[in-house]
């Protein structure tokens, strides 16, 4: 006799970003940290946004304890946090690169120079630069690039809240100028509807025609177009 036993797996409660890495750093003396985030990189049409926020030292921030990575958050959410980080914060920037710049210089510098467009931008000049994934050689401001910093780290977890409200406010506005790509809803991501609006119309001019589906569907006029579209889109459909 076989008895199937159900066994309920809890998905593991993700820690709410912290202050560990900003505290240390004030140890040492620094006093204006920007944590700095991007989103938009794995888009196929639309710019690039870095955010870049500075809070203040020796402060606990409980308004901002519902603060996540912006991908783990409802858009009302971010909404309202956008909010409170910019009342919180003693500076916020953000960076932008247009589609077209991407296309010349790719995507990873493109980001890059988002970063570094934040970082100046900010209305006090940061001494110590806490970056999700990247680092930034062009500044010479001290810094640290921390894998999965936006989960970890909570000025970098706020900067990816304001560049992803910004981002999406930017698209928003795209949608009205090139309404029928849906981008309004997927934000230029590689949805299902984002695809089949692209095979449909072609790419428009906010597109990104380095990317390889918007290449593959650009240029071809061939009977195998739809086979490398619904190829394209399994590659990147819901991708973020």
């Amino acid at each position: 006799m076989v008895v199937l036993l159900k066994i309920k797996i809890n998905k593991p409660v993700l820690e709410p970003p912290n202050l560990v890495e900003e505290k240390e750093l004030g140890s040492r003396g620094y006093r204006f940290i920007a944590g700095i985030d991007e989103v938009g990189r794995g888009a196929l049409a639309g710019p690039v946004v870095a955010a870049a926020v500075i809070l203040p030292q020796f402060t606990d921030f409980s308004r901002l304890g519902s603060v996540r990575e912006s991908k783990q958050i409802s858009p009302d959410k971010r909404g309202f946090l956008f909010g409170l980080i910019e009342e919180e914060a003693i500076a916020i920037s953000v960076g932008i690169v247009a589609p077209e710049i991407i296309d010349s210089i790719g995507i990873l510098n493109a980001t890059k120079i988002a970063m570094c467009r934040a970082v100046e931008q900010l209305a006090c000049a940061p001494d110590f630069l806490l970056i999700d994934a990247l680092t930034l050689p062009q500044l010479t401001t001290a810094q640290k690039g921390i894998i999965k910093g936006d989960r970890l780290c909570l000025s970098i977890a706020c900067a990816s809240i304001i560049a992803k409200v910004t981002r999406d406010r930017i698209m928003l506005d795209i949608d009205k100028v090139y309404p029928d790509y849906g981008l309004a809803s997927h934000k230029g991501y590689g949805t299902k509807q984002h695809f089949h609006c692209l095979y449909q119309l072609g790419p428009s001019p906010v597109h990104r025609y380095s990317f390889s589906p918007v290449k593959e569907i650009s240029t071809s006029n061939s009977q195998d177009a739809n086979d490398r579209f619904t190829k394209s889109q399994k590659r990147h459909d819901n991708h973020e």
